[in-house]
């Protein structure tokens, strides 16, 4: 359920090129034969053995075909993770209580329709007219407290809330748009969505959810979290700090509530997928709406629907949702076609390498049609300089660029963050461990370089001819005075950026848990971070800075200062 910028971070390729040299080929591909010495491999590329890892699991039709585990649960005691161990689940939780409230429905004690105010009448804020299926589907457009600026700090999360406390920190806040209007991701509606479960049943939504679904299907390593510490089985949870992985924040799990507070096994989770997909828990018009597309005015079709995303994996369809908290990360997905279903859980909130991409390479390899791996080969990097320059992708106005920095090669969508690439023979080149997307590149009639970019190891192409070199950029001149108005420290949703002034006049910016980025000035006011493609923007005025605003990937982030 957590939300945060980019961790690259802000705030965290047929014929050959002459110029990138011989490569050796280094192309290779889980044999789908052997699932298990595949999902082994895919562990060990992913977690270590000696700090925060992981489990993972294969179903086929309810059946357990591989599961697995890597890494410490217990950093100060080597108590190592196993398959069933527990995990924080974050917004996994939310199909949960999706499903648990379309019970209610097929039992007509709620209509989809249904206004907040039915269930809550004293809903004091303006979003009391969206209806019970917006919040489902995030289109109720009240403000997710996730996103309040200096709302997640510890001193808030490490709370217990009552559900009318938690109600009472975003319900009097401005809309963010008219319900029904748009989406966007929303942690304060699924609270909500407890809240109506609680109204409608009389119990706590996690003890509804207990006595409703969990117990009659056996299911007992799914549990509300706020009594984890008491569970010799789970895994602590852990985040990055300046000299290794340190205790995540601490979080009560009253705060993520309906939104995100179970945690849970992936065998749990295989066992609760297995049923809900097959008619066990809700009528099939309830689980129609759950697993079909949001619907807008405009036309718009948003691949959401009640507490589950809808995806592909190697061109199959695909029902998933992960989560984000502090101390963990998880996915989870479902091939309606085959009856495959994978998932992947860690302890930390910081991983090297995310859950979605570990559970999608399972879930190839469980296909047998598995992602191609690759191998970093050794170049010149004077040899990968003809590459580097602008790229015009077909389609659309868009440009990518290649660009040499002390001797890595770096690809920068427009607008977007920078990732090394690294060469892996045969004029390929990929973007890591934590990434299935890779690139081939060729030449056309005339001569000129030809990027073609394969999104998320998809078998479709995204071609981008070279236009010309990497432009030169040229920095603004801005006063000291001015630059020390920007000093200080500014909150950022649950993370602190500091900007310092170097004593060669440039200002930084480092966000809680990530490296230093030197501000490159436009104007007297508007500065980028060219590597990770974002844009941090001060007010006019005399004295402090009052906030700093953040743009990156078309978010759009108020951060007030803190003050000292």
């Amino acid at each position: 359920m957590r939300h945060r910028i980019s961790r690259r971070r802000l705030l965290g390729t047929g014929a050959g090129i002459a110029a990138v040299g011989t490569f050796a080929p280094a192309f290779s591909a889980f044999a789908a034969s052997d699932i298990a010495s595949a999902a082994d491999a895919i562990l060990a590329d992913a977690w270590p053995t000696d700090g925060p890892g992981g489990a993972a699991i294969v179903t086929e039709h309810g059946a357990t075909t591989y599961a697995g585990a890597r890494g410490l649960a217990d950093l100060a005691t080597g108590r190592p993770i196993r398959p069933d161990t527990l995990f924080r689940l974050g917004s996994i939780t939310k199909q949960f209580s999706a499903a648990l409230m379309m019970q209610l429905v097929d039992e007509g004690n709620v209509s989809l329709d249904d206004p907040l105010t039915k269930f809550l009448p004293d809903y004091p804020g303006p979003g009391g007219a969206a209806t019970v299926r917006q919040l489902l589907n995030h289109t109720s457009g009240i403000k997710s407290y996730t996103g309040i600026p200096g709302w997640m700090v510890e001193a808030n999360t490490n709370r217990a809330f009552t559900t009318q406390q938690m109600i009472a920190e975003f319900a009097d806040l401005p809309l963010d748009f008219e319900p029904g209007t748009d989406q966007r991701y929303n942690n304060s509606g699924y609270v909500l969505v407890g809240a109506v479960i609680e109204a409608v049943t009389g119990k706590p939504w996690h003890v509804a959810l207990r006595e409703r679904i969990l117990d009659p299907l056996s299911i007992t390593d799914i549990r509300y979290g706020v009594s984890e510490t008491e569970f010799a089985n789970r895994a602590l949870p852990y985040t990055t700090g300046n000299d290794g992985f340190v205790p995540a924040q601490k979080i009560h799990m009253s705060v993520p509530h309906a939104a995100g507070a179970l945690v849970g096994s992936v065998g749990a989770l295989a066992k609760w997928s297995h049923a809900l997909h097959h008619g066990k828990v809700i009528s099939a018009q309830s689980y129609a709406l759950m697993t079909s597309p949001t619907e807008l005015p405009d036309g718009r079709s948003i691949p959401y629907g009640f507490g589950l995303q809808l995806n592909d994996v190697r061109g199959r369809k695909a029902i998933s949702h992960g989560g984000g908290i502090f101390g963990g990360s998880t996915y989870a997905l479902y091939l309606p076609e085959t009856g495959i279903f994978t998932a992947a859980f860690t302890n930390t909130d910081t991983p090297e390498v995310q859950p979605t991409l570990i559970a999608h390479k399972l879930g190839a390899v469980a296909l047998g049609d598995p992602y191609p791996v690759f191998t970093t080969v050794a170049v010149d990097p004077a040899s990968l300089e003809p590459l580097t320059g602008v790229y015009a992708i077909a389609g659309g106005e868009e440009t990518r660029t290649l660009f040499l920095d002390d001797g890595q090669l770096y690809s920068q969508r427009e607008g977007g963050s920078a990732s090394p690439v690294y060469p892996a023979g045969q004029d390929r080149f990929h973007f890591g461990p934590g990434s299935l997307t890779w690139f081939q590149m060729r030449r056309d009639a005339n001569g000129a370089h030809i990027l073609e970019m394969h999104q998320n190891g998809a078998e479709e192409i995204e071609r981008a001819v070279r236009t010309g070199p990497v432009p030169e950029t040229v920095a603004a001149a801005v006063p000291r005075e001015t630059l020390e108005r920007y000093v200080g420290r500014y909150a950022v949703m649950n993370m602190v950026a500091d900007i310092a002034l170097e004593d060669n006049d440039t200002l930084s910016i480092q966000l809680t848990g990530q490296p230093s980025f030197v501000l490159e000035p436009k104007s007297a006011t508007e500065f980028t971070i060219p590597r990770v493609g974002a844009r941090i923007v001060f007010p006019e005025g005399e004295g402090p800075a009052p906030y700093l605003t953040i743009f990156q990937g078309g978010a759009e982030i108020k951060s007030e200062r803190i003050a000292e």
